[in-house]
């Protein structure tokens, strides 16, 4: 309901009575259900209408128009938003207001903190919108909603999504599979990462045999802090050592979500070619997978099998490859167990983290050495659930084509000199959509968000743990702890 963040005047209080009657028959049939912010507040929805048809007909004074004048500042940053979006190859764009005290407001008179949804698309990428939640503050001056600031609430810890072009002059370089969004004042960059890509796409294709739309649109912001601030983040602290991530909806769907890679400047460029190379195959094979990664695709599979895909016809031995997990066998100290989803945060150090995605990059190898590349497809697609033949096509996407979905890894497991390939991200956001787990939620790092503790969660990883054994039994024949007993055999074999 609409409270602190907006002031309206006071409803008419003739006929209370009839009022009254009308709020106790409504609590007596538990119907009464306020409408939604943009119908409670039409004039304002009007506005960002408004704004969103200026941007789609690149009228700059309409856009302006929503602009409250007497913030200049904000104003000319406005300005230069705008004429960097004219420059995209925009197939949608809309907002939507979902709701009206979304935050605490510091300015006083007639504002309003509005939560405004952004849905766009790339025209040639996007099969659906992107979703992008701005927190901002709307005044109200001679009759007409404007919108005055998009970081009141920062203050609050409500920062939302601050676009590329929200941060500053955006290039566009588009390759044959690639469209990289980054830094006007670094194209030489652009370049080379729509070269790389280029090169990934069909090398994923080939491994993962599924359909997709075979485009990936890749953001390269000048910054840490401009890759945080696309992430909904205040903190690039969170995001220093990762090389990139790629951000999505999980979950099988008829049409797949649009996917972002989002490439960290400081991380990236500490790189030799040949981790640069295995970090970006690693995160477009997220997007190619995305509709068969679900809720119950255990963590050490979706970003084992991006690691596969990524060394796949690739020359390195596994104990360069594998450094931590090479250690740990020579102080005997093997694991005992296939990674579970924890052990991809940050909380537990570098050196467990880099064993978590050695492990599942091993375990996927040793699936595809022992059983074949085919089985270790299905397997994963059963492991979360989706049938054999579903979960891998995009919408609109042509057959044997590539399509977009989700990733992030940090330490060991690069090349020799490569430095860290990338970092395992373990937040999200909430969002609208769904994915076939029904939780509706981003992903960053190849994996929803994880869950708050409870009964719920653990009846969930029963369901998860349960589902994993079955598609262990179905595709390999053999039980989970058969598998992990052989597992930890393999890595002996491979890594002394």
């Amino acid at each position: 309901m609409a409270g602190q963040g907006v002031r309206r005047p006071p409803r008419a209080t003739a006929a209370g009575s009839a009022v009254l009657l009308a709020v106790v028959l409504a609590a007596a049939t538990g119907c009464a259900q306020e409408p939604p912010p943009r119908t409670r507040f039409p004039e304002v929805q009007r506005m960002l209408d408004a704004r969103a048809r200026a941007v789609r007909q690149h009228d700059e004074a309409a856009f302006l128009a929503s602009v409250d004048p007497v913030r200049p500042g904000y104003r000319d940053r406005q300005r230069r938003a705008f004429r960097t979006l004219r420059e995209l190859p925009l197939a949608g764009w809309r907002y939507d207001l979902v709701a009206t005290d979304a935050f605490p407001l510091a300015s006083g008179g007639n504002a309003m903190a509005a939560k405004v949804e952004l849905r766009y698309r790339i025209e040639g990428f996007d099969a659906e919108p992107v979703t992008s939640v701005q927190y901002l503050t709307l005044t109200r001056t001679a009759g007409r909603w404007r919108i005055a600031s998009d970081d009141e609430g920062a203050a609050s810890g409500y920062t939302g999504t601050r676009q590329l072009w929200d941060q500053g002059p955006v290039a566009a370089v588009r390759g044959r599979h690639a469209l990289v969004l980054g830094d006007a004042g670094d194209r030489g960059r652009l370049t080379d990462l729509a070269r790389r890509a280029d090169a990934a796409v069909p090398a994923v294709t080939a491994a993962w045999k599924g359909r997709w739309s075979g485009q990936v649109v890749i953001e390269a912001p000048g910054s840490v802090a401009g890759m945080a601030q696309l992430l909904g983040s205040g903190d690039p602290s969170a995001y220093a050592g990762i090389a990139a991530v790629t951000t999505g909806e999980a979950g099988a769907r008829a049409k797949a979500p649009a996917d972002r890679v989002i490439v960290n400047p400081e991380a990236y460029a500490d790189l030799n070619d040949a981790g640069r190379a295995v970090v970006l195959s690693h995160e477009i094979t997220h997007v190619a997978t995305r509709t068969a990664t679900t809720g119950d695709t255990p963590l050490w599979l979706s970003e084992g099998f991006a690691d596969w895909v990524a060394y796949r016809g690739k020359r390195h031995a596994a104990a360069a490859a594998a450094p931590e997990l090479t250690r740990a066998l020579a102080t005997g100290h093997p694991p005992h167990r296939l990674p579970v989803d924890a052990d991809f945060g940050f909380t537990g150090g570098a050196a467990r983290l880099a064993k978590a995605y050695e492990s599942g990059w091993l375990a996927c190898r040793m699936i595809a050495d022992t059983w074949g590349e085919a089985k270790l497809r299905a397997f994963y697609r059963a492991a979360g659930g989706v049938p054999a033949g579903e979960g891998h096509a995009g919408p609109g996407v042509r057959p044997g084509s590539p399509s977009p979905s989700p990733s992030s890894r940090a330490g060991g497991g690069a090349p020799p000199g490569a430095g860290p390939s990338a970092g395992a991200a373990s937040g999200g956001d909430d969002s609208r959509g769904g994915g076939a787990d029904g939780t509706g939620r981003r992903v960053v790092g190849g994996h929803p968000a994880a869950r708050a503790p409870g009964a719920v969660d653990d009846r969930r990883t029963a369901v998860r743990n349960a589902r994993l054994d079955t598609a262990f039994r179905s595709q390999l024949g053999l039980s989970t702890g058969e598998f992990t007993k052989k597992w930890r055999a393999y890595l002996k074999s491979a890594l002394t």
